[in-house]
């Protein structure tokens, strides 16, 4: 028996180790995505809170960076990796927790099998990255906190220490608050003896202390970042078929085809009184789950959603999954198919990397140039190192010239591709990246422009439109310039194909007229 649990030990130490090489990798491979860039203001401004999201994510990008003195694809997503790595020793070690050492071997491989765990949380610099760590940290804390049947002094200082682990998931990402909804959801129906107690209440003062960068960022800004959240999700009324089926084919893709069938399996057997795990566990981990996925598939019906924003419930019911699948009578078939959703993972990622850098498809439009490669997925990662080249040269030449002041800075329309550009070609060149338009469209760029001094009345600007993403540039800047002048295209290529097209413009003279500023400026 000892050495059987060393033996599941053993094998989760070389699975992190294995999915940490391959995501490392990765990173040194592939450019960064929109959300990634876009991110890294967080990191080059430091704030109470932003627009989209809270400043955790900027804090990771901080340490890793060493205050953001390294900047590369590589240190911008090691923060992630490691996160990722102390993630699936934590959920071992929940699943050994609830049930054992082999559940918790089962569960580690879930979630490295599962895409939202492994890659876009666990490989992506994004939020959700120290989000599912302080999920698995407040876990690993509440399946000795809440069925306490004594409320000693240890458990006290857990449920303590839990709202401050609540407290920092709701730094790193809104959907943390759910962890409290689940604890509510438990203790009014199973457990409470908790709302007699102080330490429940210290909890949730300490959670609500640690929110106050959030709620002071926002009563500067007029609540502006509450505001936008609550539009996006705020119900419309009308019955949307298609949204609802976008958000339920997300959650499958996101999770691993696999991974959500083994889980629906567990969930399955647990509602038709399995007993494959204690109650007081799943009680835990249902009530972790149900609210947040509730929440927003209901939302799908009404609105569009993001499959993201309900992938974290299906942590603690991967956590139930294992428990489920350990215990089963055809576990080894069972363990086939979890170790399966990891090859398929592997197998989607070295397709992906293929696709993004060697593969000569276009997946996009090719009706004309100015929309060439729109709706091809792979140009967010790919092409931006030439984009850089492509600018260098036509700078260098329009400066020499003259036709533009030497170190014009760069101007765009929206976050997206301004993120992009910002850190693939305006800062590289030391040169700074403004975005002018609607704040739905340029987000924290409303912000980053004022702290970067803002546009000067009667300069010139570079700009930069993307085939795949294009913006006719006279419509987007006409009131603000007193000329647009096209200067030269550059051609994006994948294995010697055609992807896309950057095209790049002057600004002339701008008039100093732009005043769409966001609340609080």
């Amino acid at each position: 028996m000892q050495e059987e649990k060393y033996t599941y030990k053993k094998a989760v130490v070389l699975l992190i180790a294995i999915a940490t090489l391959v995501r490392l990798f990765f990173a040194m491979q592939i450019e960064l995505g929109i959300d990634e860039v876009y991110y890294w203001n967080f990191v080059l401004f430091p704030q109470w809170s932003y627009f989209d999201h809270p400043m955790m994510i900027g804090w990771v990008g901080q340490i890793f960076s060493l205050h953001h003195l390294v900047r590369n694809e590589f240190v911008l997503r090691l923060g992630p990796i490691v996160l990722s790595a102390i993630c699936t020793w934590i959920i071992f070690l929940v699943a050994k927790k609830v049930k054992d050492e082999k559940a918790g071997w089962y569960a580690a491989l879930l979630f490295t099998g599962s895409i939202y765990c492994s890659i876009i949380a666990g490989f992506s610099f994004i939020p959700d990255a120290p989000l599912v760590l302080f999920i698995l940290i407040s876990l690993y804390l509440l399946v000795d906190i809440l069925p306490a049947e004594e409320l000693t002094s240890p458990i006290r200082r857990k449920m303590i220490l839990f709202g401050v682990m609540a407290g920092l998931a709701m730094l790193s990402k809104y959907q943390g608050a759910f962890l409290w909804v689940g604890v509510f959801c438990y203790v009014l129906i199973y457990n409470r003896k908790w709302l007699k107690d102080f330490s429940f209440y210290l909890a949730g003062l300490l959670s609500g202390i640690l929110l106050l960068p959030i709620l002071i960022w926002n009563l500067q800004n007029d609540f502006i970042s509450f505001n936008y959240h609550s539009e996006r999700v705020t119900p419309s009324w009308d019955f949307r078929a298609d949204y609802f089926f976008t958000e339920v084919f997300g959650q499958v893709a996101y999770n691993n085809p696999i991974v959500y069938v083994l889980v629906l399996l567990a969930v399955i057997a647990w509602f038709r009184k399995s007993d494959f795990i204690e109650k007081k566990w799943a009680r835990i981990l249902v009530t972790q789950a149900i609210p947040l996925w509730a929440v927003f598939t209901s939302f799908s019906i009404f609105r569009s959603t993001l499959p993201h924003w309900s992938a974290p419930a299906f942590i603690p019911l991967i956590i139930l999954a294992s428990a489920f699948w350990s215990a089963s009578p055809r576990h080894e078939l069972a363990l086939k198919w979890i170790k399966g959703s990891c090859y398929f993972l592997a197998f989607l990622l070295v397709t992906a990397y293929w696709l993004i850098n060697y593969s000569p498809l276009q997946l996009g439009k090719k009706s004309d140039v100015a929309n060439f490669g729109e709706d091809d997925f792979t140009q967010d990662l790919y092409g931006w190192n030439q984009v850089e080249r492509g600018f260098a040269k036509i700078a260098e030449r329009e400066e020499t010239q003259g036709t533009m002041p030497h170190n014009a800075d760069l101007l765009c329309a929206k976050m997206f591709p301004a993120a992009h550009l910002d850190f693939y070609v305006a800062q590289p060149h030391d040169r700074k990246m403004f975005a002018i338009g609607p704040l739905n469209e340029i987000h924290m760029y409303a912000w980053i422009d004022q702290w970067r001094g803002g546009l000067e009345s009667g300069k010139d600007y570079y700009h930069v439109a993307l085939s795949n993403f294009y913006m006719n540039p006279d419509e987007l800047f006409g009131n603000y310039f007193e000329k647009i002048e096209p200067i030269d295209t550059v051609e994006i290529k994948r294995a010697d194909k055609i992807m896309r097209y950057a095209f790049f413009y002057r600004l002339k003279n701008y008039k100093g007229n732009f005043t769409n500023l966001p609340h609080g400026q």
